[in-house]
């Protein structure tokens, strides 16, 4: 409450201490009762630079680990690490998903032309090699 509130397109939680809600209850992550996500990831077709402006320094001022930023129109995936200094830092890999790399990320989305499930079998492929 003394930070502000996002809706965030997506959220990820790793391990145990995740929110659970009942059928019909609205699903708003209260941070007084559950942990942050460990990652949030916001998709850019037309907000571009309001998620990586006001969105990212209220994810960090949030302690969200890892943002993510797809930026649509550009085919790229952006992802950063909160460092201890309470911003985000540019990262080639992820810390969240055990170093995935950020570049695979945005070479799938370069696979979509393609269709989904070209590009859904080659991320299969690629993530099987790591």
């Amino acid at each position: 409450p003394n930070v502000g509130g996002g809706a965030p397109d997506r959220v990820l939680y790793v391990g145990k201490d995740f929110p659970q809600w009942q059928t019909g209850e609205p699903r708003k992550i209260n941070l007084d009762k559950w942990r942050v996500p460990d990652l949030v990831c916001e998709i850019a077709d037309t907000t571009l630079a309001n998620d990586l402006d006001d969105k990212k320094r209220l994810y960090a001022a949030l302690k969200i680990p890892e943002y993510w930023v797809v930026d649509i129109k550009g085919e790229r995936v952006l992802a950063f690490q909160l460092q201890e200094n309470g911003k985000y830092q540019e990262c080639e890999f992820s810390g969240i998903l055990e170093g995935l790399p950020i570049s695979l990320l945005s070479e799938t989305l370069k696979m979509l032309v393609q269709g989904n499930g070209m590009a859904a079998m080659w991320f299969a492929q690629q993530i099987a090699a790591l």
